[in-house]
């Protein structure tokens, strides 16, 4: 499709034809793409909304970036707030302090989910330990058995300690999917105390967590 015929469907009245548009946008340079993806930014249809910020992170540009802080900090739908994260994630460094803020003041599970499945915290231990308590916190339990699963990230690092104390407490949660989750993690962490509690996991009542203490002996 031509430009020009992008830039008439993508302000059509019928959402099918902005949606043609934007997908049709992928054949273009950012910097074309993202004044037009921003039509759109306050649309109607949340499909829409949603792919103008998966756009904005595949069309990266300085203007893109501040769309996306304006999408997760004013857009009413968390599905829009957890694709705009996961875009802006794609910025690299400079998107971490953001990506944080919103993990802070959003408690959408999707939003945290998002963050997590897509924030590179590799060097930046400390602020992978921050996230993962705020999320211990909270109430959703796929974000908690996320928090968990990233304390791996945490067994050789200077937090060890810290992420350690956080598995042995979690241990102790009569969700029996939050035991299978730190049984599995708990191998990572050469201690006596991992130990410890991984014998008392392995006699644990519900067979979804002895089963995953047997998962790195096979």
């Amino acid at each position: 499709m031509e430009l020009h015929q992008i830039e008439t469907y993508i302000d059509s009245p019928d959402p099918q034809n902005r949606m043609k548009a934007i997908t049709e946008l992928r054949n273009y340079e950012p910097d074309l793409v993202v004044p037009l993806l921003k039509r759109r930014m306050c649309d109607q249809e949340l499909i829409i909304r949603s792919f103008v910020a998966m756009g904005l992170g595949y069309k990266r540009t300085d203007e893109g970036f501040e769309l996306l802080l304006d999408l997760i900090e004013h857009d009413r739908d968390y599905n829009v707030r957890a694709e705009a994260a996961n875009s802006l994630a794609k910025y690299g460094a400079e998107a971490i302090q953001h990506l944080v803020q919103l993990f802070r003041q959003d408690p959408n599970w999707l939003v945290r989910y998002s963050i997590f499945a897509a924030i590179d915290l590799t060097n930046n231990p400390e602020i992978l330990l921050e996230l993962i308590v705020l999320a211990l916190k909270g109430e959703d339990l796929v974000v908690r058995q996320t928090a968990i699963a990233n304390l791996e990230q945490l067994a050789n690092t200077p937090q060890k300690s810290i992420a350690l104390e956080l598995l042995l407490s979690a241990a102790k949660s009569d969700q029996g999917t939050i035991r299978a989750q730190v049984a599995k993690v708990l191998r990572h962490f050469e201690d006596p105390d991992a130990e410890t509690a991984l014998m008392n996991l392995r006699q644990d009542s519900d067979y979804r967590v002895v089963a995953a203490t047997l998962e790195g002996l096979v």
